[in-house]
C-alpha cells in the first residue's frame, strides 16, 4: 500500500517524523549557533582610526543593542531622596548605617513613570574621588554586599571597600530568583522566578527586565551627572559600574549603552555567550547572538576601561521548585561557572575585535584563582580604582558598617521594586493599542489597492522584525510519498519535502477520488494545534475531538486537502528550538513560513490543483500559524482562524486576566515587540484583501468571547471601510476548543469554489 504519489519518490523514511522533523531543525539551530561569532562582523564597521572615529563607528550597532534590551523610554528627570529610619525613641535618624570614613543612607531614586530605583547610598565623609554604581547578584540584597547584613563574605563586599576608598557608592536592589509574588494572586502563583515572570510579559512589549535594570543605573548615572554640574567644588572625575552575577550582567549592558559610564567591572560573568539557550529564560535577549557575543558588547565600551574578573559565577540550578499553591510553569535554565580557558578565549577575541585602537588596549583580565574564586578581589578592585583615575593603593578593608536599622524587614522593597515593574508593563499594555496605531501611520487606507501596496512594508517588518526571516531554501523539493490511507472517497498520501540540510517539511495529502483527467480542484491546508500530528486531521480513521477529521470532511466534499506537521510537538524539545532560535534573531515561525512556502511550491505543481485556490484553515496553534503564515505567504488565497483568534496582547502580557500565558508553561507564545506593532487586527491587514474568517466556540477557554469580538471588530471594519466587507466573517457556536465545521465549510465552499 506505500505506492507513491504520480510525480514523486517512495517515502522511505521510517519511524516518528515528526519528532525527526523536530530534531532536524535542532541540529540547522546547532550549526547556526557554533557559525554566528564568525557572521557578526558583517553587521559591524569598525574603524580603529581613533578613539572619536571608533566610537561614531560603533554607535549603529549600539542603538540596536538599547533596542533589543528595551532601553528606549525616556527616564524622568533626575531625582534622589533619603528614606530616614526612626529610631525607637521615636526620632529620625537620616543615616541608615556609618563605616569609619563614610555614612550609609537608604535612597529612592526616579527611573520611569512609576519606576524608582530603590538601595543604600554610600557617601564618603569628603568629597568622593569617584561615583560607583556597585551591583550585587539579585539573589543579594544591598545590605549584603555593604556588610550590614550576612549573606555575602567580607572579602566579597566590593560596595563597602569602594567607599573606603574613597567612593560615593550607590547599591541598587535587583529583582530575586524567588517566586514569591509570581502570577495572579486572585487568580494562582507559580514557580517562575520573579525575573521571569517579569520578562515574558515585557517581553511581549518590546521591553526587557534586564532593560528596566539598565534603566535604573543610567537613573543613577543622570543624578550622578546633575550632581556633579551643581558641584561648587572641583568636578568628580568618573563614573563607574561594577557588579557580580546578575548585577555583573546589568553593570556590563549599562557600560556598553551610556559613554558616560567611565569604567566598568564584571565579575562571575563574562564568558562566550554561544550556549545562552541553557541560561535562565530572563537572559533571552531577541537577536542578541546575531550581532553580539560578549566580546562584542565589550567592544561597546571601548575606548573605555572594562575590568573582566573570572570567578565562581551565582549557581542556578533551575527554577523554583513548585510549592503549594505555585503551580510548575517556569522555563528551564541553568548558571554554573564556566572554565578559565572558555572566560580568556572571550577576552582575547574582545582584544582582537579592538587591536590597533590606541592608545593602549582598554581590556584587563583578573583571575580569582582559578576562575572560581571569590569575586570582588583586590587586584580587580585595584585595576577598577585605576581606571576611574584613582592614584592611591588600595586600602586595607576595615569593619562593616554599623546599621541603625535593627530588624530591617526587606520585603515590603522587594515586592515594590516587583510591582512597579509589572505597573510600568501594565501601562504599556494599556497605550499599546495607540502606539500600534502610530506604528501603522504610513498603511494608505484610501482604497483597497493603496492598502495592499503600502502594507508590503509592514509584511517585511511583520516578517524581519517579529517573525525572524531566513534566507530562502537551499535544497531542491525532491518530493517524496507513499500511499498511507485508502477510502472509497479517497487516497491518502505521507509526503516529505527538501528545505534546508537537516530541515525538511512534511504532511499529508488526502486527494478525492472523484477528479477528472484535466481538472484542477481547490486545496484546503488544514492546520493541527498543539502537540498536534497531521495524522490528527486527516487519518480517516481518526475522529479527535477537536479536530472533528476536518481535513478528511473537506476532502470528502470534494477539496484537495493537506495537513502539514508544524514542529510544535514534544513539549520542552520544540520550546529548546526556540530558545536556540531567538538570540539568533528566529523563531518557531522562522520555520514554518519556510516550510509552508515549499509547500505550496509542490502543491501548485500538482496537476490537480489550481494554484490559485489554496486556502489555509487552522484551529489553536494552527489558528496562531493562520495569522502568520497567509500575512506572509500571499499564494494562500484566504485563511481562517479557528480557536485562537484574540486580543492577542491581553492574552501574552496581561498582570490581572485568568486567561494570561503568564500563569502557562507556554513560554514560547511570547513575540518581542509584537504589542507595540501587530495584534491580530493588523495581522489581518496583511492578510486582507483575501478573504478572512475567525471560527469561536463560546466554551473556548483560551479567552472570553468578548476578547475575540473586540479584535474582529477592527478586522471587520477594515474590510468594511475598504469595500469588501464581504470577504470577512466570524461564527461563534456554542461548543469548546473545536473545529466546528459549519459556518467555515460554508466559507470555504463560497471562496474557494464559488457557491
Amino acid at each position: 500500500m506505500e505506492e507513491p504519489l504520480p510525480g514523486t519518490e517512495p517515502l522511505t523514511l521510517q519511524g516518528d517524523l515528526a519528532a525527526q522533523m523536530v530534531a532536524g531543525i535542532d541540529r540547522f539551530l546547532m550549526r547556526e549557533i557554533d557559525r554566528c561569532a564568525d557572521r557578526r562582523e558583517a553587521r559591524w564597521q569598525r574603524d580603529l582610526a581613533s578613539p572619536e572615529a571608533y566610537a561614531r563607528s560603533i554607535e549603529p550597532n549600539r542603538a540596536r543593542f538599547r533596542k533589543m534590551l528595551g532601553v528606549v523610554d525616556a527616564r524622568e528627570p533626575a531625582a534622589m531622596r533619603m528614606e530616614a529610619p526612626v529610631l525607637e525613641s521615636g526620632r529620625p535618624e537620616a543615616a541608615a548605617g556609618a563605616g569609619a570614613s563614610y555614612k550609609v543612607y537608604a535612597v529612592r531614586w526616579s527611573v520611569l513613570r512609576g519606576v524608582e530605583g530603590e538601595g543604600l547610598l554610600l557617601q564618603p565623609d569628603r568629597a568622593p574621588l569617584a561615583d560607583v554604581v556597585a551591583l550585587p547578584d539579585c539573589d543579594q540584597t544591598p545590605e549584603m554586599l555593604v556588610g550590614m547584613a550576612p549573606g555575602v563574605p567580607l572579602e566579597s563586599q566590593f560596595a563597602r571597600r569602594l567607599a573606603e576608598n574613597g567612593c560615593r557608592v550607590l547599591v541598587p536592589v535587583l529583582i530575586d530568583r524567588r517566586d514569591t509574588y509570581s502570577g495572579i494572586l486572585e487568580v494562582h502563583l507559580t514557580n517562575q522566578p520573579h525575573r521571569e515572570f517579569l520578562y515574558r510579559a515585557a517581553y511581549e512589549m518590546g521591553r526587557h527586565i534586564l532593560g528596566y535594570e539598565v534603566q535604573k543605573v543610567l537613573a543613577a548615572v543622570d543624578w550622578f551627572a546633575t550632581r556633579r554640574a551643581a558641584a561648587s567644588q572641583s568636578p568628580i572625575s568618573s563614573i563607574g559600574v561594577i557588579g557580580y552575577g546578575e548585577g555583573g550582567l546589568i553593570a556590563f549592558y549599562a557600560a556598553a549603552i551610556d559613554p558616560r559610564i567611565d569604567a566598568a567591572a564584571v565579575c562571575g560573568y563574562f564568558q562566550p555567550r554561544e550556549p545562552l539557550w541553557r541560561e535562565p529564560i530572563y537572559r533571552n535577549v531577541f537577536g542578541m547572538l546575531a550581532e553580539f557575543g560578549d566580546a562584542e558588547i565589550a567592544g561597546l565600551i571601548a575606548p573605555r576601561a572594562l575590568v573582566i574578573e573570572a570567578c565562581r559565577h551565582p549557581e542556578v540550578a533551575g527554577p523554583p521548585s513548585p510549592s503549594p499553591g505555585h503551580s510548575d510553569t517556569a522555563a528551564p535554565g541553568v548558571l554554573t561557572t564556566p572554565p578559565l580557558a572558555a572566560v580568556e578565549s572571550e577576552y582575547v577575541r574582545a582584544c582582537h575585535l579592538v587591536e590597533g585602537l590606541h592608545p593602549v588596549a582598554p581590556f584587563t583580565l583578573v583571575k580569582s584563582g582559578h576562575g572560581d574564586g571569590p569575586p570582588g578581589t583586590d587586584a580587580t578592585l585595584s585595576a577598577f580604582l585605576s581606571a576611574l583615575g584613582s592614584p592611591r593603593p588600595l586600602a586595607a578593608p576595615g569593619r562593616p558598617p554599623k546599621s541603625v536599622r535593627p530588624g530591617f524587614d526587606a520585603e515590603a522593597r522587594r515586592k515594590r521594586q516587583i510591582d512597579q515593574i509589572a505597573g510600568h508593563i501594565e501601562y504599556l499594555i494599556r497605550e499599546s493599542p495607540y502606539r500600534r496605531e502610530a506604528f501603522w501611520s504610513k498603511a494608505d487606507a484610501t482604497s483597497a489597492d493603496t492598502w495592499q501596496a503600502s502594507c508590503r512594508w509592514y509584511r517585511d517588518y511583520f516578517w524581519d522584525e517579529i517573525v525572524g526571516r531566513l534566507p530562502s531554501p537551499t535544497l531542491t523539493l525532491n518530493p517524496r510519498s507513499r500511499l498511507v490511507y485508502e477510502t472509497p472517497k479517497l487516497h491518502g498520501y505521507e509526503v516529505v519535502l527538501d528545505v534546508y540540510p537537516d530541515v525538511f517539511a512534511y504532511g499529508t495529502l488526502l486527494v478525492p477520488k472523484d477528479i477528472r483527467p484535466g481538472e484542477q480542484r481547490a486545496v484546503v491546508v488544514c492546520q493541527h494545534g498543539l502537540e498536534g500530528r497531521s495524522q490528527d486531521v486527516a487519518d480517516p480513521d481518526v475522529n479527535d475531538p477537536g479536530y472533528h477529521q476536518f481535513a478528511v470532511k473537506l476532502a470528502e466534499q470534494g477539496f484537495v486537502t493537506y495537513a502539514p506537521q508544524n514542529p510544535y510537538i514534544g513539549e520542552d524539545r520544540f520550546r529548546v528550538l526556540l530558545r536556540k532560535a531567538q538570540p539568533l534573531h528566529l523563531t518557531l515561525f522562522s520555520f514554518i513560513v519556510r516550510q509552508h512556502e515549499r509547500t505550496l511550491d509542490w502543491l501548485t505543481t500538482l496537476p490537480f490543483v489550481d494554484p490559485q485556490r489554496i486556502g489555509f484553515y487552522g484551529i489553536s496553534y494552527g489558528g496562531k500559524t493562520a495569522m502568520r503564515v497567509p500575512a506572509l505567504l500571499d499564494r494562500y488565497c484566504l485563511s481562517i482562524c479557528s480557536a485562537n483568534y484574540n486580543e492577542w496582547i491581553w492574552k501574552n502580557a496581561s498582570m490581572r486576566s485568568p486567561y494570561s500565558y503568564l500563569l502557562l508553561p507556554e513560554y514560547d507564545m511570547m513575540e518581542f515587540d509584537l504589542g507595540n506593532t501587530f495584534n491580530y487586527a493588523e495581522m489581518s491587514g496583511l492578510i486582507f484583501p483575501r478573504p478572512f474568517m475567525v471560527e469561536r466556540g463560546h466554551d473556548d477557554g483560551v479567552a472570553p468571547d468578548e476578547w475575540v469580538a473586540y479584535e474582529f471588530a477592527k478586522t471587520r471594519r477594515r474590510y468594511d471601510l475598504l469595500g469588501l466587507g464581504d470577504r470577512t466573517e466570524i461564527e461563534f457556536f456554542n461548543g469548546p476548543h473545536a473545529i466546528h465545521g459549519v459556518g467555515t465549510f460554508q466559507f470555504l465552499h463560497r471562496h474557494l469554489n464559488g457557491n
